[in-house]
C-alpha cells in the first residue's frame, strides 16, 4: 500500500508541473481528471471495499460502508460534473397546498404570440456556458467546478431589470434576454451532452417590481404539443409570501399560450416551439422561483431518507442501503420494507421512480407511497406482513442534480436501456434489473411499477403489457389499473390506460420486467397538469394530490390481493364487457365466441413524450462521420396490406425493375446462406 501511495504522489507531482506550464483553462481541466489513477489502484488492490480520495491533495484512504448500513448523517453534497458552476446558496421550499383546487387557465382568444427577438434586438441579462465546454461526461466533484463562480448579471443592468439564477440543484435556465422593460425571452439548456430535451425549467428571479406585468417567453421547446395548450399554468414560489403568509408553490400566469415558432429559416433543424405567459410578482425586491412542476431534488430525497432511518420504529421493518453509484458517484438508494412475519411465503413488489429527472411528480407519488407503507395504520402493517417491497426512489440522481429533463450523464434515456450489458455506462438501470432478476429466482414478484410524469395528457393512468397466447390471461393485467380507477375516481383514468407492447419500448423498465416473468408490470403516469374527472375536473394537481396517488396505490394492492375474489371477479366481468364493446365498435358487429382479437390490437400508441427519438446518440457521437446520416428522417412505413396494394400499381408504372432486382437479391442472399 505505501508503494502505491508513493506512486500516486509521483504521478501527481508530474501533473502539477504540467499544470503550471499549461496556458489554458481547458488544458487544466483535462489534466485534472483523476479517474484513471483511481481505477488502476482498484484493479491493483483487487478490492472495491477500499476507497481512495484523490481530490484534496494527498490520497485519503477509507473503507466503504457495508451495503446494508447507510449513515445518511455523513452523506456528502451532491456530485456534479466538473464543468458545472454551482452557487452556494441553499434552496429550500416549504410544502403547502392551496385551500381550494387551482383551476386551469381559460383562454380568452386575445393571447399574444411574441416573435423571438434574439440578442440583436434585446439585451442579454443572464447566460451560462458550461453546457458547451465538454461533449461528454469525464468526472465529477462535490460542488462542481473548482473555478470561482462567474457573474452572469454583469450586463449593464439598470433599474428593475430582473436578476436570474439557475446554477443550483435541479435548476435549468441557459439564457435570458430582456426584449422590453418587463419582457424577457428565455432559452432552456438541453440535457447535458445532448442537443435534445427542453421541457423542464426551474430558475430564480430577484429585483422585481410588485404590481408590474412581466412577460416570460421560453423560445426553444421541442415538443409539438403541450398541456399548456389545455389550460396548464406554470408555478411560482415567493420567499416573502412563504415567510409572511405561509404560502408555497402556486399556479400562476395569464395570457398563457403554446405555439410553433414561425421565423425558423433552417429547414433541416427540428421545429421549435414557444411558451409565453404574463404574471405579477406579489412583493418588491423579492426572491421568487418559477418551475415547470413542483421541484423534488436529490437533497430533498436524502433528507426524507434521513428522517426514515432515524426513526427506531420504522427501522424494525425498513432497511436502507446503496444499490449502486451513478456515473458521477452519487448514491442510488434501495429501500426494503417488510415485517419479520411469514418471511418464507411472501411475494415481492418492486416500485421505482425518477428515471426521467424532469418528471418530479413521480417523486411526489413515491413519497406518498412510502409515507403510507411506513406508517402505523393497520393497512400498512398488513402490506408489510404480506409483501417484500423493494423500492428505488430515484433512479437517475445525476440527471436530477444537473436539471436534465430526460437523460443521464451518459447522454442517453435510461428508460430505453434496461437491457444493456454496459454496467459502467448505465449503472442505475443495470443494477436495478440485476436486483429484480435475483428477486425473481428467490420468490414470486407480484407487481412492478415505475412512477413517471406525462406532458400531453391529464389525469393519472397506467401503461401495462398484454400477453399473447393464453386467452384466459389476456385481461388479468388490466385488473389492477381498473381497481385504481375505482379507488381514485376523480384522478385516475382507466380510459387512458394502454397495454400494447411496442418494439420501440423493448428497453423500458415496464417491458423488460415483463420479459423477466412479472405479469403485472406497469408504468404509472401522472400528468404535469391536473384532472378532468369528477369533482376535480378542470383543476391542477398539487403535491398533496400526487402523494395521494401513492396512498391509493397501496390501497389497491390490498384490494387486488384480497383473499375474497369478489372484487377481482367483478373487474374481470367489467373488462370482458368493455372488450366486447370495443371489438363491436371496430368490427361493426358482435364478436363471435372464438374471436381472437386482443384489446391491445385496438389501442393507439402509448407514446406521449417524443419517446420514439428520445434515445438517440449523445452529442459527441453524433459529430462522428459515420453517424452524420443518423438524424435523417426515416421513410414512412405503410401500415396495412390495403395501403401497400393501393400504391403498388403506381410504383410499377413509375419503375418496373426494382421488384425483379429485389427478387434476384433475395436469391443471392439465399445462395450465401446455403454455402
Amino acid at each position: 500500500m505505501p508503494s502505491l501511495v508513493k506512486k500516486w504522489q509521483n504521478i501527481q507531482k508530474e501533473l502539477d508541473e504540467e499544470e503550471k506550464s499549461s496556458s489554458s483553462d481547458e488544458d487544466r481541466d483535462v489534466i485534472y481528471v483523476p479517474c484513471p489513477v483511481a481505477i488502476n489502484l482498484n484493479q491493483t488492490l483487487r478490492t472495491r471495499q477500499l476507497l481512495i480520495d484523490f481530490e484534496a491533495g494527498p490520497p485519503v484512504v477509507s473503507l466503504r460502508a457495508p451495503l446494508d448500513l447507510v449513515n445518511l448523517q455523513s452523506v456528502s453534497h451532491p456530485r456534479w460534473p466538473i464543468e458545472c458552476e454551482v452557487v452556494s446558496d441553499a434552496v429550500h421550499h416549504i410544502e403547502w397546498d392551496p385551500p381550494e383546487p387551482e383551476p386551469f387557465y381559460q383562454p380568452t382568444g386575445d393571447e399574444r404570440t411574441p416573435m423571438p427577438a434574439g440578442e440583436e434586438r434585446g439585451k442579454v441579462v443572464y447566460y451560462i456556458d458550461h453546457a458547451a465546454k465538454r461533449p461528454y461526461f469525464t468526472c465529477s466533484r462535490a460542488g462542481g467546478s473548482r473555478e470561482p463562480i462567474k457573474s452572469t448579471t454583469g450586463f449593464n443592468q439598470t433599474g428593475f431589470t430582473l436578476e436570474f439564477e439557475s446554477r443550483f440543484e435541479s435548476g435549468n435556465l441557459h439564457k435570458a434576454v430582456q426584449v422590453g422593460v418587463y419582457e424577457y425571452e428565455l432559452t432552456l439548456r438541453t440535457d447535458l451532452y445532448t442537443k435534445k430535451h427542453t421541457q423542464w425549467f426551474y430558475f430564480r428571479v430577484r429585483n422585481m417590481e410588485a404590481g408590474a406585468t412581466y412577460r416570460f417567453t421560453i423560445i426553444n421547446l421541442m415538443k409539438s404539443s403541450s398541456l399548456y395548450s389545455q389550460g396548464m399554468r406554470p408555478l411560482l414560489y415567493s420567499e416573502r409570501a412563504a415567510e409572511k403568509e405561509g404560502v408555497g408553490w402556486q399556479r400562476t400566469g395569464a395570457n398563457v399560450r403554446y405555439y410553433r415558432n414561425c421565423n425558423q429559416h433552417d429547414s433541416v433543424a427540428p421545429a421549435l416551439y414557444s411558451l409565453t405567459w404574463t404574471l405579477r410578482f406579489p412583493y418588491d425586491a423579492d426572491t421568487c422561483y418559477l418551475a415547470h412542476c413542483y421541484p423534488y431534488t436529490y437533497s430533498h430525497l436524502q433528507r426524507y431518507l434521513r428522517c426514515i432511518s432515524s426513526n427506531p420504529a420504522v427501522a424494525s421493518y425498513c432497511a436502507l442501503r446503496v444499490l449502486c453509484r451513478s456515473l458521477a458517484g452519487n448514491a442510488v438508494y434501495v429501500v426494503t420494507v417488510t415485517s419479520r412475519a411469514n418471511g418464507k411465503n411472501k411475494k415481492a413488489v418492486v416500485v421505482t421512480a425518477r428515471v426521467h429527472p424532469g418528471e418530479t411528480n413521480g417523486s411526489w407519488m413515491m413519497e406518498g407511497f412510502l409515507d403510507f407503507l411506513l406508517g402505523d395504520s393497520e393497512d400498512a402493517q398488513l402490506l408489510r406482513d404480506t409483501f417484500i417491497f423493494k423500492v428505488v426512489p430515484m433512479l437517475n440522481p445525476d440527471g436530477v442534480i444537473v436539471g436534465n429533463h430526460r437523460c443521464s450523464l451518459a447522454g442517453r434515456d435510461l428508460n430505453r436501456n434496461y437491457n444493456t450489458l454496459l454496467r459502467d455506462s448505465f449503472p442505475c438501470v443495470w443494477h436495478t434489473r440485476n436486483m429484480v432478476e435475483r428477486l425473481v429466482t428467490e420468490t414470486d414478484v407480484l407487481l412492478y411499477c415505475d412512477f413517471h410524469g406525462h406532458s400531453r395528457k391529464n389525469n393519472v393512468f397506467m401503461y401495462g403489457c398484454t400477453p399473447r397466447g393464453d386467452a384466459s390471461l389476456r385481461l388479468q393485467e388490466r385488473v389492477f389499473p381498473l381497481m385504481m380507477s375505482k379507488n381514485a375516481n376523480n384522478k385516475f383514468s382507466f380510459r387512458n390506460c394502454k397495454f400494447r407492447v411496442q418494439k420501440s419500448k423493448e428497453g423500458t423498465g415496464r417491458v423488460t420486467m415483463w420479459r423477466l416473468g412479472i405479469k403485472n408490470s406497469y408504468t404509472m403516469e401522472a400528468t404535469f397538469g391536473g384532472s378532468t374527472l369528477g369533482d376535480r375536473k378542470g383543476t391542477h394537481f398539487t403535491t398533496r394530490d400526487l402523494k395521494s396517488i401513492g396512498f391509493y396505490f397501496c390501497d389497491t394492492l390490498l384490494d387486488y390481493c384480497d383473499p375474497d375474489p369478489t372484487k377481482t371477479t367483478y373487474c374481470l366481468r367489467e373488462l370482458a364487457a368493455l372488450m366486447r364493446k370495443q371489438v363491436r365498435e371496430r368490427l361493426g358487429k358482435d364478436p363471435g365466441a372464438d374471436c381472437n382479437i386482443s384489446v391491445s390490437d385496438l389501442e393507439t400508441s402509448t407514446s406521449g413524450s417524443n419517446s420514439s427519438d428520445s434515445d438517440g446518440l449523445p452529442v459527441h457521437l453524433l459529430q462522428q462521420p459515420h453517424t452524420q446520416t443518423a438524424g435523417k428522417k426515416k421513410k414512412k412505413r405503410l401500415r396495412s396490406y390495403k395501403e401497400r396494394n393501393r400504391l403498388r400499381p403506381r410504383r410499377l408504372k413509375k419503375n418496373p425493375q426494382p421488384l425483379a432486382l429485389h427478387s434476384n437479391f433475395k436469391n443471392i442472399v439465399r445462395g450465401f446462406v446455403t454455402l
